[in-house]
């Protein structure tokens, strides 16, 4: 292998570590930075899906994941007034598609940190926190990256950087790319709570509730004891405060009109957030590449985002690995762009923004009908397996594929 600079990763999420890894088990040497002291935990992703699953076990991590979360082999659309379920979807039928027909639910802090013990076992990679990349500048044959610290900024030559540093990536600034979308007017609110849904959703921990005034997600995710939490999302109003959707008595109603229990609900956790749709013009530029978040971004419902973001890392480093072994010529590096963006608009912003137009859909009779075609999926084997294959991205892996073979 030729002699090369180290490949610098800005970011220490769960993208970012995975690629660090992907990198590491190949012998190449990586540096990652994140601008934080640990890793992030609050409340955010929990979802892997199967294709995902297939990527993690190629990496070590798919037995540890699947121990330390929830197996879900199936999700439920409700209608939240009437408390009937529209549709059941089961995984189950993708058995003879995948070694895993369902999904797990593992908070992606976990993941990240299981990756993390995972980097300790490689002498030529590091994890290096309280440390943000600050900017960069490309050359032919390097990336001079600027590192920012307490105290104070050095220069490292890299051979490739990677921006895995979330949707305010300052890679992504750096470069120039523009982040073309929009933001959605309500934000997020997601509450967690030690409430035991069980009685009612123990068998089904993914739920979706479609309300025309307010929708509502509900998941279990089994928590650091592993005694299991329940996350319950709702959208804020458009006018609503911060302040507002966060307090008590307020984000009490919220629960008590979902599902109303004697008792104040058990609230360990609370969360707003601004939610985009939004994908970056170019996820490269010479050296340098975006991955995860500071590539695109999207509403949680259907937990595709971090599914997706280790999908791009899982293609670009092996195309890396293969240029840097000069089994490839780097014109193949091409082909990130050229395909990522793409299937990210067709399996990732089309599916998520068609699930919470779903959910909120005021019209009377665009519900109705809504609901009548969820229903005849569900109830057809060939159309809920086709369903059930493009909401687990293995279609978006079987279109690349085939790409690639042409």
């Amino acid at each position: 292998m030729p002699s090369q600079y180290p490949i610098v990763v800005a970011g220490g999420g769960p993208v970012g570590v995975i690629t660090a890894l992907a990198f590491a088990r190949q012998g190449l040497e990586v540096r990652l930075f994140e601008a934080e002291s640990q890793v992030n935990d609050l409340p955010r992703a929990a979802t892997t899906h199967a294709a995902t699953l297939e990527m993690l076990e190629r990496l070590g991590l798919v037995e540890e994941v699947t121990q330390r979360g929830l197996i879900e082999p199936r999700f439920r659309i409700w209608d939240r007034a009437t408390r009937e379920v529209i549709a059941q979807f089961d995984f189950g039928l993708l058995k003879n598609d995948t070694r895993y027909p369902h999904v797990v639910q593992c908070e992606q802090h976990k993941l990240a940190n299981m990756t993390i013990e995972r980097l300790k076992a490689y002498p030529h990679a590091t994890v290096t926190f309280s440390a943000r990349v600050a900017g960069f500048e490309q050359h032919d044959d390097r990336v001079e990256v600027d590192i920012e610290t307490i105290t104070g900024t050095q220069r490292l030559r890299a051979s490739y950087l990677i921006g895995c540093d979330g949707g305010r990536s300052t890679v992504r600034k750096a470069m120039g790319v523009a982040f073309e979308g929009y933001t959605h007017p309500e934000r997020f609110l997601i509450l967690t709570t030690t409430f035991r849904f069980d009685s009612e959703y123990a068998q089904c921990s993914r739920n979706y509730f479609s309300d025309p005034d307010e929708w509502c997600a509900l998941f279990k995710v089994t928590g650091d004891d592993g005694q299991g939490l329940w996350r319950v999302l709702f959208p804020t109003r458009v006018n609503e405060t911060d302040e507002q959707a966060l307090d008590e008595a307020s984000v009490q109603r919220r629960l008590q009109k979902f599902f109303s229990h004697v008792g104040v609900y058990p609230v360990v956790h609370r969360n707003i957030y601004n939610v985009h749709q939004r994908v970056a013009a170019s996820f490269r530029k010479h050296r340098v590449f975006l991955a995860g978040d500071a590539a695109h971004v999207n509403n949680p419902l259907g937990g595709l985002g971090l599914n997706f973001g280790i999908h791009d890392t899982m293609e670009l480093t092996g195309l890396l690995g293969r240029v840097i072994r000069e089994e490839a010529a780097p014109d193949i590096l091409d082909f990130y762009d050229r395909f990522r963006r793409p299937l990210n608009i067709e399996y990732v912003q089309q599916q998520t923004i068609a699930n919470k137009k779903r959910l909120e859909e005021k019209d009377a009779a665009a519900r109705a009908k809504s609901n009548a075609a969820l229903r005849a999926t569900a109830a057809d084997p060939e159309k809920h397996r086709a369903y059930l294959l493009r909401a687990s991205l293995i279609e978006s892996v079987r279109k690349r594929q085939s790409a690639e073979a042409i």
